[in-house]
């Protein structure tokens, strides 16, 4: 699975649990680091877990671990690191406040859309 798959895929397992506003930035050539940032927002602190959750189980399903979680505990920003492709599960205010999407302004952007054909 290529980098912009699992992207995809996060972005997926988000959306399944009602993640709002969801972005995939490509961090390609501007971040030795990752390939991708997935971002997206929950209106409460059990749903960032339920999201979490959620991409944890589909990709494990794939056999993709994250090698690193980080703020789960207090559900206010939950970071999943896929290694090349980074989730972050904001409650909405603490997105608000980040604002990763202008701090990597640089960054192509894609919001996800569910395809509804499924």
């Amino acid at each position: 699975m290529n980098t912009k798959e699992i992207a995809m895929k996060i972005a997926a397992a988000a959306s399944d649990k009602k993640a709002k506003d969801i972005l995939l930035l490509n961090m390609e050539g501007l971040s030795p680091v990752t390939d991708y940032y997935v971002i997206c927002s929950a209106g409460n602190s059990t749903l960032v877990k339920t999201i979490a959750d959620n991409i944890e189980d589909k990709l494990g399903e794939e056999g993709v671990f994250p090698t690193h979680k980080e703020g789960y505990a207090d559900a206010r920003w939950v970071l999943l690191d896929y290694g090349d492709v980074v989730a972050h599960i904001f409650l909405e205010e603490e997105r608000d406040f980040y604002n990763l999407e202008q701090l990597w302004a640089d960054a192509p952007s894609e919001a996800f859309v569910e395809n509804e054909d499924e």
